[in-house]
C-alpha cells in the first residue's frame, strides 16, 4: 500500500469513536490468532495501535496477541476509551490499564499473575491460553474488588494510592466488575446481530431479552451491556429507545426514574463526543468527515427532541440545548469566513496590479474548495443545528459571486497583457474547480471550454494581425 492510501486508512481509522476502534481492534487480533488471511488485518491493527498509542516508538512493536496484560484486559476492549475526552458509565480509560496491571503484578495478585505468565509460556496457540486467561481474569477481579469496595479507613485510601492516579482509582472498580462478568458481556453479545439498522419494536425485544442476566442488570454493569449494544446500532442515539421501552414513556422524569435512563446519558455524552471531534477537524481544515459528523449529530439531535419530552431546563435538556449550541457557533463561525476566502483567489485586478510570475497556491484552491463543499454540506442538516439562515445565505452569494466572476474572468482571456495571462489562466481553473462544486461537472466542463476557445480566439486573433 503507498504511502498516500496508508495515511487515508489511518485518517479514516482515527475519526472512528473509540468504541468502533476497540471493537475492530479486537475482531482483527481475534482473526490473526485464528489464523486467517492475515495481510489486511496486521495492516490495519498497525495503524489502529499508533492511533490509540499515539507514539511512534509502536512502530517497531510486534502483533501482542502473547501479551499477559493484553489477554488479561481483553474483555474491556470494547468499553475502552482512547481520547482525553471525558468518559461516560460504561466507559473506561485505556491509559487506566498499564498502572492497574503493575499493581497486580507487584501487589495485587502477584502470585497468579506468576502463574499466568509460566502458563502463557509453556502453551502451544490452542485452548491452554484462553483457560489460564480467564482464570488470571478472575483472580484479578476478586484482587480489584477487594481493594475498591467501598469501605472506611486509612489503610484503603493508602492502598488505593498506590494503584495510581484518581482517574486510575475511578476505573478500578468497574473494570473489576467488567472482568467479573465476562461471561455474561459476552452471551449478550452473541445474542446481538454485528449491526441493527433500525432499532425498532422488534429488536428493541430481542435486546430486552437478551439483557434478562441478572449479573447485567446491576447500577454498575447495566452502562456496560447498554454501550454494547449501543455499539451494534446503525444510529448509536437510538440506545434512548430501549430506556422509553422500559418505562413505557418518553417523559424525561419518568425515563430518568428507571435504570434505563442512563441510556439517554450515554446518548448524550456520545453525541457531545462528535460535536468535540467536528470543532476538531474544522479548527484544523479537516473537512473529509465532516459529512459523517454533522449527519450523526443531526440525527441524534432531532431523535432525542422528537423522541423524549425533554424539559429545556433538566439536565438533560441542557445538555442537548449546549451540544447544538456549540456546533451551531462552531459551523457558523467557519461557514462566515468561506466568502472571503474565494474572493481573496477570484478577485479581478488590473493588469498592472499583477506581479510577473505571479502564481495561485493551488493547495489554496482546494481549501477553499472543500470549504465551499463544507458549505453544501451544512444546508443538508442547517435546520436541525440551527444555521438555517448563514448557511442558506452563503450558498446563495456563493453561487452568485462564483457565476459572475467565472464569466468575468473567461473574458478576461480574451485579451490583456500577455504578461499576467498565466495568472489570469490559473484564476480561470480555481473559478471552475469552484464551479464544479457549487453547480457540477456539466456547468463546470462548459465553462472550461468557454476558457479554451477565449485562450485559442486570443491566440488566432494575434497571428491574423
Amino acid at each position: 500500500m503507498s504511502q498516500k492510501s496508508t495515511e487515508r486508512l489511518r485518517d479514516y481509522l482515527a475519526q472512528l469513536p473509540p468504541q468502533s476502534q476497540a471493537l475492530l481492534m479486537r475482531e482483527l487480533e481475534r482473526a490473526v490468532e485464528r489464523g486467517d488471511d492475515v495481510t489486511v488485518a496486521n495492516l490495519v491493527l498497525e495503524q489502529l495501535r499508533k492511533i490509540v498509542r499515539g507514539a511512534e516508538e509502536d512502530e517497531q512493536i510486534e502483533p501482542r496477541s502473547d501479551d499477559p496484560a493484553r489477554l488479561l484486559f481483553r474483555p474491556l476492549e470494547p468499553f475502552l476509551a482512547e481520547t482525553n475526552f471525558p468518559t461516560r458509565a460504561g466507559q473506561l480509560r485505556r491509559a487506566s490499564l498499564l498502572p492497574i496491571w503493575q499493581w497486580l503484578a507487584g501487589e495485587g495478585a502477584p502470585e497468579a499473575a506468576r502463574e499466568f505468565e509460566a502458563a502463557l509460556a509453556a502453551a502451544s496457540e490452542s485452548g491452554p491460553i484462553e483457560i489460564a486467561a480467564r482464570k488470571f481474569q478472575l483472580a484479578a477481579a476478586e484482587a480489584i474488588l477487594k481493594i475498591a469496595a467501598p469501605a472506611q479507613g486509612d489503610d484503603r485510601q493508602r492502598a488505593l494510592l498506590r494503584v495510581g492516579p484518581t482517574s486510575v482509582v475511578e476505573d478500578l472498580l468497574p473494570i473489576g466488575l467488567v472482568l467479573q462478568a465476562r461471561e455474561a458481556l459476552e452471551t449478550l453479545g452473541s445474542r446481538l446481530p454485528s449491526q441493527i439498522r433500525v432499532f425498532a419494536d422488534s429488536q428493541i425485544a430481542s435486546a430486552t431479552e437478551a439483557l434478562k442476566l441478572p449479573s447485567l442488570q446491576t447500577p454498575q454493569l447495566l452502562p456496560f451491556a447498554l454501550s454494547l449494544i449501543a455499539q451494534r446500532l446503525a444510529a448509536p442515539w437510538q440506545i434512548i429507545r430501549l430506556a422509553i421501552k422500559m418505562a413505557a414513556s418518553d417523559d424525561e422524569l419518568r425515563v430518568a426514574a428507571t435504570p434505563y435512563g442512563v441510556a439517554v446519558t450515554i446518548a448524550l455524552h456520545d453525541l457531545s463526543f462528535v460535536a468535540a471531534c467536528l470543532r476538531t477537524d474544522i479548527r484544523r481544515g479537516h473537512f473529509d468527515y465532516v459529512g459523517e459528523q454533522l449527519k450523526t449529530l443531526h440525527d441524534g439531535v432531532r431523535g432525542l427532541r422528537t423522541e423524549l419530552d425533554l424539559r429545556n431546563d433538566s439536565t438533560w435538556g441542557r445538555q442537548l440545548t449546549s451540544v447544538r449550541a456549540d456546533t451551531s457557533n462552531a459551523l457558523q463561525s467557519e461557514i462566515d469566513s468561506v466568502p472571503g476566502r474565494v474572493r481573496r483567489i477570484l478577485r479581478q485586478r488590473a493588469d498592472k496590479d499583477i506581479a510577473a510570475g505571479a502564481k495561485i497556491d493551488m493547495s489554496e484552491v482546494e481549501d477553499a474548495a472543500a470549504l465551499i463543499d463544507f458549505v453544501a454540506v451544512c444546508r443538508t442538516y442547517a435546520s436541525e443545528l440551527a444555521i438555517n439562515e448563514v448557511t442558506l445565505r452563503t450558498f446563495s452569494d456563493l453561487q452568485h459571486y462564483v457565476e459572475q466572476s467565472t464569466e468575468g474572468l473567461v473574458q478576461s482571456l480574451r485579451g490583456g497583457d500577455a504578461r499576467v495571462r498565466a495568472f489570469r489562466q490559473q484564476q480561470v481553473k480555481a473559478a471552475i474547480r469552484f464551479c464544479e462544486v457549487l453547480f457540477g461537472h456539466d456547468y463546470a466542463s462548459l465553462m472550461n471550454r468557454a476558457a479554451e476557445n477565449a485562450v485559442t480566439g486570443e491566440r488566432k486573433s494575434s497571428r491574423a494581425g
